[in-house]
């Protein structure tokens, strides 16, 4: 399966990773839900998620959206074993919709917690911290132009 460029998959310690970076929006949501939905379809076992909300600088979302999305989230997952889901929020405008998810998802399986250190979510998810950086450095290299600015064409 070939994975968005913002979406990883670490196999040895079962963890997605979803790292958008500048606008986020539906469809930026809805193409990291829909790639979690056939992973969780494919795969037997259960799996962590991490969502690095670090490199994002607008935010085009409404709480109906969040709401929906969410509420379908938990609908799809009802029957499954527990996951656990951390938001690295450091941002509070993004963080506000991210604790909207985290609210509807309470009573599912889903345990969404929000995180503003990197560290305290590599804790809770009991992976080293190095593989919630894993992508970081190569993608600034990656997008770097010569005069020294970043572009983000994902």
């Amino acid at each position: 399966m070939t994975l968005p460029p913002d979406i990883e998959f670490l196999e040895d310690v079962r963890l997605f990773i979803y790292r958008p970076r500048g606008l986020l929006d539906e469809a930026s949501v809805s193409r990291a839900v829909n790639t979690l939905t056939d992973l969780e379809a494919m795969l037997n076992e259960p799996f962590n998620r991490f969502s690095d909300t670090s490199a994002i600088d607008r935010v085009e979302l409404n709480y109906q959206y969040v709401i929906q999305i969410s509420l379908c989230r938990v609908l799809s997952y009802a029957d499954r074993l527990p996951v656990k889901s951390a938001i690295l929020a450091t941002d509070p405008t993004v963080g506000h919709y991210f604790q909207l998810h985290a609210i509807i998802t309470q009573e599912s399986p889903i345990n969404v917690r929000i995180f503003q250190q990197r560290k305290d979510a590599a804790k809770w998810l009991d992976v080293a911290l190095e593989r919630l950086n894993d992508n970081s450095a190569r993608a600034i290299e990656e997008n770097a132009k010569p005069n020294g600015s970043v572009t983000n064409d994902r």
